[in-house]
C-alpha cells in the first residue's frame, strides 16, 4: 500500500509540473500553484492510479459457507452470481460459496450450485472450515442456529442472519458473544450482521446502527408483518372477511400453514424488540411487549374507522414517553389519511421513525420473500468485504431510560350491546370512574336491537385503564361478550 501511495503521488506531482497548455484565455490558479482543471486531471490520475496499484490486480476472495440452502440461500447464491462482475468492478471482490448445509442433499433445489460448492449435512464443514471467511446463517430456528452462530463467531469467522426468532430471543447473549470474539482477536475484527432478520429487504437495522446515531429517535412505528397488512387492506378495499382475507394470503403465500404468528401478532413483536434495541439502546423482555394480533377486526371496524377518515394496520409501535419511559405496543390500530403509513397496502412494509433532528424518516419495502431477503443477506456481505460493517448494538439507552408497558393515547372500543334504557349512563359512569374521558361515540342505524353496537373514540389516556373499563362494561347485562379495543395514531 506505501508502494502504490508513493506512486500515486509521483503521477500526481509529475501531472502538475506539466506546463499548462497554450492558451489566450487566462485561466485561474488556485493559491497552490494549480489550475482547477489541471488539478481535476491529477486527481482523476491519482484515482486511475489507486485503482491499479491498490485495487486493479487479482480481486481478493472472500470465501462462503451458507448453513440453509432453501429459499434465502438459493436468493443469495442466484444474486451472488447474477452480481459477480459488477462486485468485482467496484470492489475488487469474488465471493465464492464453498460449501452449502442443507437438510438433504437429495433434494432437487430451484437454483444451480455455483462451481466447486460442495452439498454436506455436516454443519461442522462450514464450522471447522478454516478457508471459510463468513458463515451465512439462513436455516431458521433457534436452537441449532444459536450454536452455530455463536461457534462461527467464537472461531473468528463472520456471521451474517436472516433469523429474526434468534436474534429476538438471544440478543444480549449474542451481543456478549460478538464482543468476546473481538476481544480474542489482535486483528481485523469480527463482523456480525443480520440486516435481514427486520423487513426482508428494507434496509432499516443499517440506519440504524449507522445512519441515524447522531440523531435522537423519539418514535418507531411500523408496518412489519406483510400477510397481516394484506389481510387488513384487502378487508378495507373488499370488505371481505378475516376468514377469507386469510385464505387468500394463504393461496398466495404470504401466511404459513399455521398463521398464528402472523395473524397473532408475534412476529410484529420479536421484529419491534429488535427494532427497540437498536433505536433505543434498551432491551426489552419481548414478553412484556402489549400484543394484540388481527383476529378480532371486522369489517364493521373498517366501516368506523372510514367515517373517521382513516384506516387499521397491524402496527408495533415503540415511543418515548416524555417522562423518562419508553412504552411498545404491536396491535391493530386507527390509521389516519394524513399518516404516511395510511397508503401502505398489500404486503408492503414500512418503518417510520420519528426523531429531533429529520423529524420523520419513513422506510418503505418487501418485507419478505426470496430477493428481498437475499438482497439484505448480500449487504451485509458486502459491507463485511470492505471492512465496514457497523457495530451490531451501537445504541446506549438514555440515562434512566425504563420500559413501561402501559401506552397512553387515544383509543377505538367497539362495544356490542342488546338495546336497554340506561346504556348511555353505564358507559359515562364507568369511563368517569377510571378516568377516561370520551372524545366522541359513533353508531351506524341500528338493524337489529337485540345486537348493535356502538364504538367510543377516547381522549388519551392509559391502556390500563381501557382494560379496567372494558372489563367491567362487559360485565352489564345489556353487553354482549368481548368488547375490542386498540390505539390510534390520531
Amino acid at each position: 500500500m506505501a508502494r502504490a501511495m508513493k506512486a500515486i503521488i509521483a503521477i500526481a506531482v509529475g501531472l502538475l509540473a506539466l506546463p499548462a497548455s497554450s492558451s489566450a484565455v487566462a485561466r485561474p490558479r488556485s493559491a497552490y500553484g494549480a489550475g482547477p482543471r489541471r488539478l481535476a486531471r491529477a486527481a482523476r490520475a491519482a484515482s486511475r492510479a489507486a485503482a491499479q496499484a491498490g485495487g486493479g490486480g487479482a480481486p481478493r476472495t472472500v470465501t462462503l459457507g451458507l448453513v440453509g440452502g432453501g429459499t434465502v440461500g438459493g436468493g443469495i447464491v442466484e444474486i451472488l452470481r447474477a452480481n459477480a462482475a459488477a462486485i468485482r468492478a467496484s470492489l475488487n471482490v469474488e465471493f465464492r460459496i464453498a460449501t452449502i448445509c442443507v437438510a438433504d442433499v437429495a433434494k432437487q433445489r430451484d437454483y444451480a450450485l455455483p462451481a466447486g460448492c460442495a452439498l454436506t449435512t455436516d454443519v461442522h464443514a462450514v464450522l471447522d472450515d478454516a478457508q471459510i471467511d463468513v458463515v451465512v446463517e439462513v436455516m431458521g430456528g433457534t436452537t441449532l442456529a444459536k450454536e452455530v452462530v455463536m461457534k462461527a463467531m467464537a472461531s473468528g469467522k463472520h456471521v451474517v442472519t436472516a433469523n429474526k426468532a434468534l436474534i429476538a430471543a438471544n440478543l444480549p447473549a449474542l451481543a456478549a458473544a460478538h464482543a468476546a470474539a473481538n476481544a480474542a482477536r489482535a486483528g481485523a475484527p469480527v463482523h456480525f450482521g443480520y440486516e435481514a432478520a427486520v423487513c426482508g429487504g428494507i434496509p432499516i437495522i443499517h440506519v440504524l446502527q449507522r445512519d441515524l446515531l447522531s440523531d435522537r429517535i423519539t418514535g418507531v412505528r411500523g408496518i412489519i408483518n406483510g400477510c397481516t397488512n394484506y389481510m387488513l387492506s384487502s378487508m378495507a378495499a373488499s370488505g371481505c372477511s378475516y376468514a377469507d382475507c386469510l385464505r387468500q394470503a394463504s393461496d398466495l403465500g404470504y401466511a404459513e400453514a399455521d398463521p398464528t404468528l402472523d395473524v397473532g401478532g408475534f412476529d410484529a413483536r420479536s421484529k419491534l424488540k429488535i427494532l427497540i434495541e437498536l433505536a433505543f439502546g434498551l432491551g426489552v423482555d419481548e414478553d412484556d411487549i402489549p400484543v394484540k394480533g388481527i383476529t378480532e377486526v371486522t369489517s364493521v371496524d373498517f366501516e368506523y374507522a372510514k367515517m373517521q377518515g382513516g384506516t387499521i394496520k397491524l402496527l408495533g409501535v415503540a415511543q418515548l414517553d416524555g417522562a423518562g419511559g419508553l412504552t411498545a405496543f404491536v396491535s391493530p390500530a386507527f390509521v389516519p389519511e394524513a399518516s404516511q403509513l395510511h397508503g401502505i397496502n398489500g404486503a408492503t412494509n414500512a418503518v417510520q421513525l420519528l426523531s429531533a433532528y429529520l423529524k420523520e424518516t419513513v422506510l418503505v419495502g418487501q418485507g419478505a420473500g426470496r430477493f428481498p431477503t437475499a438482497n439484505s443477506c448480500v449487504a451485509d456481505l458486502l459491507q463485511i468485504a470492505q471492512g465496514i460493517c457497523p457495530a451490531p448494538f451501537p445504541k446506549r439507552p438514555e440515562a434512566g431510560l425504563a420500559f413501561k408497558n402501559d401506552y397512553s393515547g387515544p383509543f377505538y372500543i367497539r362495544v356490542r350491546y342488546r338495546d336497554m334504557v340506561g346504556i348511555t349512563r353505564d358507559v359515562g359512569a364507568v369511563c368517569a370512574k377510571y378516568g377516561i374521558s370520551i372524545h366522541s361515540m359513533l353508531q351506524n342505524p341500528v338493524k337489529n336491537r337485540n345486537d348493535a353496537m356502538f364504538v367510543l373514540i377516547t381522549e388519551p389516556c392509559a391502556l390500563s385503564q381501557v382494560k379496567l373499563a372494558t372489563a367491567e362494561l362487559e360485565r352489564f347485562d345489556w353487553c354482549k361478550g368481548n368488547s375490542f379495543f386498540m390505539p390510534s395514531l390520531a
